[in-house]
């Protein structure tokens, strides 16, 4: 009965905790949206002046709204000149000008259709050799960085490896893309693995190592690059 009765306690805490913690975050999100946009509502425009009660989520609606039109506003001719007007100006400004640039280069390349940025989950000799951690790909060495670790002849991959609880940190490797071994799953599965301390593990992904094929072709990645850059085979133990 006993065991039935913590089991059953267990049962309850697993499945309210993600319901309870969503609702909550979504209060919070919206709380701060409205603590920020409503202040900025004229009271002859706000609703609220007329009613008897608060209306939640307005200043998030108001603000969807907003940037709907601002994106609209900016994709237009008028629009796109007001805005090359307006860097033109904030580029005479010597400290804003970098921090403006840096962060409209790290939007641009996050909410960009056409980039390649973590569309792609691999696993990568990191910190020592054979230890293995799961990154995500970001990029594609160029110039500098392939000649020196491609040698100018392999494709090379800038991959994101986070660390855990916490995937907004991390590292930026560079590495060849036949040191990197892909794995089947989403960028979803590899955070829920990340962010549980491993604990949350996809279905498809093999118990153990990986399938005897795809160590063998990595094994044979691995030596052929070895071979290009003139490097002696790895020996086994």
């Amino acid at each position: 009965m006993l065991r039935w009765l913590r089991n059953s306690f267990l049962t309850g805490v697993v499945v309210a905790t993600p319901v309870t913690v969503t609702i909550w975050l979504i209060y919070i999100f919206i709380s701060f949206v409205d603590s920020t946009i409503k202040p900025l509502i004229p009271d002859r425009y706000n609703p609220e002046t007329y009613l008897p009660f608060a209306l939640p989520g307005m200043g998030l609606i108001i603000a969807v709204l907003g940037l709907t039109l601002l994106g609209a506003l900016a994709a237009n001719i008028f629009g796109r000149s007001l805005l090359a007007v307006g860097e033109r100006i904030v580029n005479t400004m010597p400290l804003i000008r970098n921090i403006y640039g840096a962060l409209k280069q790290l939007v641009e390349t996050v909410l960009g259709a056409q980039n390649n940025a973590f569309k792609e989950v691999v696993l990568v000799e990191y910190p020592m050799s054979g230890s293995y951690a799961v990154a995500f790909v970001a990029s594609h060495g160029k110039g500098a960085i392939r000649h020196h670790v491609g040698k100018g002849k392999e494709e090379v991959i800038g991959v994101f490896v986070p660390t855990t609880p916490n995937p907004t940190s991390g590292f930026l490797l560079f590495v060849p893309r036949s040191k990197a071994i892909p794995l089947d799953i989403t960028i979803e599965e590899a955070a829920k693995l990340i962010i549980s301390f491993g604990l949350v593990t996809p279905d498809r992904l093999p118990e153990g190592s990986l399938p005897a094929g795809e160590r063998v072709d990595h094994a044979q990645s691995e030596a052929k690059a070895r071979e290009a850059a003139g490097e002696p085979p790895r020996q086994n133990d």
